[in-house]
């Protein structure tokens, strides 16, 4: 992780966020609030990298974190975020199997995470159970959002896949062709020519890094065909 060091963050905000860590002794929580122990990411930083070791459980506080698998061609998947309150599935199976990364962390916007080091999270992982149980509960529902993310990518039409994002994404999204393409595991030629198929037929205006939802009737047709 970058090693930028920033204001520490509320105490009670930190609990209100990740209130298992309540089974912390005083001196144990106050050693996460420090400066040192805080980390500010500029927006589109690397948070950790594919092969690297895994140096402790991360508790964001402010911002959203993207994890990202690169394929041997180059070609990416979003996998998941992670945003306050959260934590990264990567990092705890990383911390549980005691092996690197096998995804790369990317701050999207401004982070602010205290990081729980590794024989903290050991411990408290095996005598705490309010925090054994967060943790599963985390590995649980990522698991979860993978398992739909695979069933979406096998069987779903990227036509289809391509109307809901852009239906999540309010009635102007801001995103480049590549960037939508990542997020959907596709490569950003075939993107761009749904979105010039969506255009043609009345369903969205293209701009430069902007798509604007014109028949948003029309997506949510798409986006229920089963075909």
């Amino acid at each position: 992780m970058p090693e930028t060091a920033g204001a520490p963050p509320d105490r009670a905000r930190l609990l209100a966020l990740y209130p298992a860590l309540a089974a912390l002794a005083p001196a144990e929580l106050d050693g996460l609030l420090r400066p040192e122990a805080t980390l500010r990411i500029p927006t589109g930083l690397r948070v950790f990298a594919e092969s690297e070791p895994c140096r402790g459980f991360p508790l964001v506080v402010e911002g959203s974190i993207k994890v990202v698998k690169t394929a041997p061609s180059g070609r990416e998947m979003l996998l998941y975020r992670v945003g306050p309150g959260d934590s990264c599935i990567i990092s705890s199976s990383c911390l549980l199997g005691h092996t690197p990364y096998t995804a790369r962390g990317e701050s999207e916007t401004p982070v602010t995470l205290a990081v729980l080091p590794e024989a903290l999270f050991a411990r408290l992982l095996a005598d705490d159970r309010a925090f054994r149980d967060f943790v599963f509960h985390l590995l649980a529902e990522r698991i979860a959002d993978l398992m739909q993310l695979v069933e979406e990518i096998a069987f779903h039409r990227l036509d289809r896949r391509l109307a809901r994002l852009l239906l999540a994404r309010g009635d102007a999204v801001h995103a480049t062709h590549q960037a939508l393409a990542d997020e959907l595991g596709s490569v950003r030629e075939i993107v761009s020519r749904l979105l010039k198929g969506f255009a043609a037929e009345g369903l969205v205006e293209l701009g430069r890094e902007r798509i604007v939802l014109r028949d948003r009737a029309g997506l949510r047709r798409l986006a229920g065909d089963d075909d």
